[in-house]
């Protein structure tokens, strides 16, 4: 018999409920001390009342009820049943509680959860249910005492404390030790905290100590909140163990005691939860495979997340976990969250039921989306400056001739062939032209002259234009594009300063000899290295104060990553501390980015994650491998591309890798992963798991498949196999060209940003002039007084418009073009920008309005001037509303009644409470808010 829909999603909720630890029975077999929890079905309720289709028991009293739907309802519709429910308990029966606290609604697929101790309840949506341990425990919180009313008059047996009532009642913050910003973004975050507020997002500037005031909210969530665990997150092995060293250095303005003095801090270095400890500090990607029940090496926690995001197809779903349930932790905190929230990463975060907070100096649009749009603190580069927090950067740059256009060598010429691994050099002469463009540069073709030309013009340049009168080299950090290009830049910095090893070190991942770690430090605290090259590993969230030059060798085309790039920079010192390391060094009141590839010049995009792989690497095709991606596409193009490899390999190649794999060749595991791949044999697998099916489903084919392939790649998941296939790919030649010879074309403080940031702005004034009769916008704004209201629509119609080719402009390229020539007119240039804003620009362009400020900040101003000019006094209450108007005017240029029956509004009541607040002088309000915030 084919079930019903709604027997489908009671089936599924039983699944999830036995899953998290309840015993589910039915009514008239109930035994309520079976387990500590007991869910039962169909209980019959007072008159009135019906059936529970779940009511939930702990420890032998009710405790709670489920809703059950079938799958597709929408939840928030069928709070009422649930409401109905929890008050229809028979009074004979034992309960914690009455009303029943603890309300759930679930379609098996979607789940929300209300508890009722809190202040305000209100439905959130979670994973799946909670243990029966946890609500026991949520019944044995103390009384929740109110603040200002004296103990002995309240009520003996309360109400438990919950987390969000706690949250609502924290201390005023100690602000000794912190910045302004860093006491803003706290206050801040505590209030969108006490208003129930499930995600937000602090944007603060590399250097402005981002993870120190995440240690201080953390501490005070813990200490006041009472915060049972919290859960910081990195992207990488090597950023955990810098941010457990911050840990350690905290001292609590509170009692003086170390944050681990008081509490148990765990840094995760295998798949072991210390439950005693109430922060854990973990990579992203174990936690991904610690949910998924895999192990991992510490060396795939050293590489970063960012690129996985494109690499899986169909995101593998995480399941649920009973020995990581979903309240392990009361708080995430996830750092550098714009690499963290992406198709296989979101659904780690989501999976908890906890508030989650990110941190980023970088947010793209869909960081703000991830996180409801709630920026709690917004602290740019250029704030950070005025504050003295960062210091600002100047470009110089360097042209020459060959990284702008390649070079030729002509036929007949001697060339070098490096074996990529062996670095095995012969010579070889050419019997045909050799025509490299810049984008072959250090990968195909290595320009040795090209090298040295940069750096040697940057050595002559350094005590005269750069840095003049000083005399020793600043700390200088210089971005390579690979491992081998690294080598050969610390090869020609030694040589072209005339300096020993130790003036030049390379940090990579491949450093061997001293731990990439231990050589930072060096970087950080010691005379020796001057000048550190890497790759990416220092590229992001890696402290380096006494830093003063930043010299791109390597492009970049991620906004987000290239601005982590410039930010190793920024970060303030001391002068004691610099001159420590830098003895000629006065102050560091700025650091230098020396371009030597265009990369300040080129338009950076937002990262992408949901656009269609394309040209995905195999390091990182197959670190997606050893996380477990089993997706078809990926697992045949890690074959061909292995294939291509075992056609290059000798037989001692071979013999490395059987003395890893135990015995297999590369030819021979890759024919594994080709036979996992085989149709037939996933329907004959299919056939030997089910014995007896006759119509194999889609579903058992295709877990047959899974199976097949999960155990063809088990010898990926080594990491030294990897490494070592990664080293063999790179063994084809590349060719060193010490032929051509390469020549400055121009060094110098760059005023290309600057035209061209001018040309944008020329063009789009004349963009508004040519349009001014033909766009309902521009028509309105080109009028003062104006001549009709500008409703939303105009301004999507007039973004649509310079959108288009050949313009291709946005809100925030244009506020950044702004920025960059009248800086001191121009406000909020580092943070998002939304459509409302471009009547701030075109007001600006006009000549309207003397400085560039974002709309909802002009909004929000001519809201205060309002306010200030009434007669009436309004409540607290219709206070809070006009607020809430306030802002759907910043992000829709006007209100109506009608939208009153959206989000925010009708989740505090909709047009019912907002006339029951302001009654007939609703309509008078609405109109000269209109008329008077978007003017």
């Amino acid at each position: 018999m084919t079930k019903t829909p709604e027997q489908e999603a009671r089936e599924k909720i039983d699944c999830m409920l036995d899953q998290a630890g309840w015993a589910v029975q039915d009514y008239k077999q109930a035994n309520i001390y079976e387990k500590t929890g007991v869910a039962i079905r169909e209980f019959p309720l007072n008159s009135g009342h019906g059936f529970a289709d779940y009511l939930l028991y702990v420890d032998g009293k009710a405790a709670g009820v489920i809703e059950a739907k079938k799958v597709g309802v929408t939840l928030t519709g069928v709070e009422t049943q649930s409401d109905k429910y929890k008050t229809g308990l028979p009074n004979e029966l034992p309960a914690w509680h009455r009303p029943l606290p603890f309300c759930y609604e679930s379609t098996g697929v979607e789940t929300h959860f209300t508890n009722d101790f809190d202040p305000d309840p209100r439905a959130r949506s979670v994973f799946t249910f909670h243990k029966p341990d946890t609500l026991a425990e949520w019944f044995n919180h103390d009384a929740h005492v109110q603040p200002g009313t004296a103990s002995e008059t309240q009520v003996p047996f309360g109400k438990p404390s919950t987390l969000n009532a706690r949250l609502k009642n924290m201390p005023e913050l100690i602000e000794d030790g912190l910045w302004p910003a860093q006491i803003k973004a706290i206050k801040n975050l505590e209030k969108s905290l006490a208003e129930n507020r499930p995600r937000a997002l602090i944007q603060m500037a590399t250097g402005s100590g981002k993870t120190f005031t995440a240690i201080n909210f953390i501490y005070r969530l813990i200490k006041f909140a009472g915060a049972r665990r919290i859960l910081f997150l990195v992207d990488r092995g090597n950023l955990g163990k810098q941010t457990l060293k911050e840990f350690h250095q905290y001292v609590s303005p509170y009692n003086n005691y170390k944050f681990h003095e008081e509490y148990i801090i765990q840094r995760l270095t295998s798949n072991t939860l210390d439950t005693t400890a109430r922060v854990s500090i973990c990579t992203i990607q174990r936690l991904y495979s610690m949910l998924k029940g895999a192990d991992l090496t510490e060396e795939d926690e050293d590489q970063s997340v960012q690129g996985l995001e494109n690499v899986f197809k169909e995101v593998p779903p995480i399941e649920y976990n009973p020995d990581i349930p979903i309240e392990t932790f009361d708080f995430i905190i996830t750092d550098e969250c714009h690499r963290s929230i992406y198709n296989l990463w979101r659904q780690v975060l989501e999976y908890f039921d906890a508030y989650l907070i990110g941190l980023t100096a970088t947010p793209a649009k869909q960081t703000f989306g991830f996180f409801k749009q709630n920026l709690v603190m917004e602290y740019g580069h250029e704030e950070a400056v005025a504050d003295g927090v960062n210091v600002n950067y100047d470009v110089y740059r360097i042209k020459t001739a060959i990284t702008q256009g390649g070079s030729v060598v002509e036929a007949g010429y001697y060339v070098d062939k490096r074996d990529r691994e062996t670095k095995e050099v012969r010579w070889e002469q050419l019997d045909e032209d050799l025509e490299y463009d810049p984008n072959q540069l250090d990968r195909d073709v290595v320009s040795t002259d090209q090298i040295r030309t940069v750096i040697s013009t940057f050595r002559d340049k350094l005590f005269t234009e750069i840095f003049p009168g000083r005399t020793e080299v600043p700390k200088t950090l210089i971005f390579a594009k690979d491992d081998s290009h690294a080598e050969d830049i610390v090869t020609i910095v030694r040589e072209e300063f005339a300096k020993g090893n130790e003036f030049a070190q390379k940090i990579t991942y491949r450093t061997t000899g001293k731990k990439p770690e231990d050589l930072i430090a060096e970087f950080r605290n010691s005379y020796f290295p001057r000048i550190a090259v890497t790759v990416d590993m220092i590229a992001t969230g890696t402290d380096i104060k006494p830093l003063e030059v930043v010299l791109f060798m390597r492009s970049v085309k991620s906004r987000g990553f290239f601005e982590q790039m410039k930010g190793r920079g920024v970060r303030v010192i001391n002068d004691n501390d610099l001159q420590a390391v830098t003895p000629d060094a006065k102050s560091k009141d700025h650091y230098i980015i020396v371009d030597a590839v265009g990369v300040c010049e080129r338009d950076k995009t937002d990262s992408r994650p949901m656009d269609q792989k394309k040209a995905v690497s195999l390091e990182k095709l197959l670190q997606a491998v050893a996380l477990g991606n089993t997706e078809t596409d990926v697992i045949s193009t890690v074959a061909a591309r292995l294939a291509r490899i075992e056609k290059k390999l000798t037989d001692e190649d071979n013999n490395k890798i059987k003395a890893i794999t135990g015995g297999k060749s590369l030819k021979e595991l890759n024919l594994d992963l080709v036979t996992a791949l085989n149709p037939d044999l996933h329907v004959e697998q299919a056939k030997k798991d089910n014995p007896g099916v006759t119509d194999l489903s889609k579903d058992q084919i295709k877990e047959a498949a899974g199976k097949l392939i999960q155990g063809a790649v088990i010898p990926l998941h080594n990491p030294k196999l990897r490494e070592l296939i990664i080293e063999l790919k790179r063994k084809n030649d590349q060719i060193i060209d010490h032929v051509s010879q390469d020549q400055v074309i121009e060094a110098g403080f760059s005023q290309e940003a600057l035209d061209k940031a001018k040309g944008m702005i020329e063009s789009f004034k004349k963009f508004i002039e040519d349009n001014k009769d033909e766009i309902t916008a521009l028509q309105i704004l080109y009028s003062r007084p104006y001549k009709a209201r500008l409703r939303f629509e105009n301004i999507k119609e007039l973004a649509e418009a310079i959108r288009k080719p050949p313009h291709l402009w946005s809100e925030d390229n244009l506020w950044l073009a702004y920025a960059a020539l009248e800086k001191s007119k121009v406000r909020g240039a580092s943070g998002p920008h939304i459509l409302t804003d471009l009547v701030s620009l075109v007001r600006f362009a006009l000549d309207q309005e003397n400085e560039l400020v974002p709309f909802p900040e002009k909004v929000d101003i001519n809201f205060k001037a309002w306010l200030a000019q009434q007669k009436q006094d309004f409540t607290e209450e219709q206070v809070r509303w006009l607020g809430m108007i306030k802002d759907h005017i910043a992000g829709n240029l006007s209100i109506e009644t009608d939208d009153f029956e959206y989000a925010p509004f009708s989740q505090e009541g909709g047009l019912g409470k907002v006339f029951q607040l302001f009654g007939v002088e609703l309509n008078e309000i609405l109109n000269e808010l209109n008329e008077a915030l978007a003017a």
